[in-house]
Parts: C-alpha cells; structure tokens; sequence
C-alpha cells in the first residue's frame, strides 16, 4: 500500500484546445481563450505589452 491520498491525484481539466488559435488556452468554465480572446470578442486578444521591445 503507497502513502498518501493516491484517489486524489487526477484533477478537473481547467483549459482545453481552442478552436481558434490552437492553443491549449481554452478555459472549459469561463468559456474563453486566454490566449486569443476566442468567446469573448470577434477580435484576437492583443496587448503591446506581451511581446519585448527592441
């Protein structure tokens, strides 16, 4: 018999596929993309801020 609670270790998905961007960034209880916006607008999701400046 192994020590600790081992009934415990597999866990609720949180984020699948995104039909949009491919990304596994989906969230399956928000229903939207953290990566590309994908259920909240029609538009990407897109910050400056994300990618370095030169």
């Amino acid at each position: 018999m192994t020590k600790g609670t081992t009934c415990r270790a597999g866990g609720k998905t949180t984020h699948i596929a995104c039909r949009r961007c491919g990304r596994h960034s989906f969230h399956v209880q928000k229903r939207r993309c953290a990566f590309c916006g994908f259920g909240e607008t029609s538009k990407m999701r897109h910050y400056n801020w994300v990618r370095e400046k030169k």
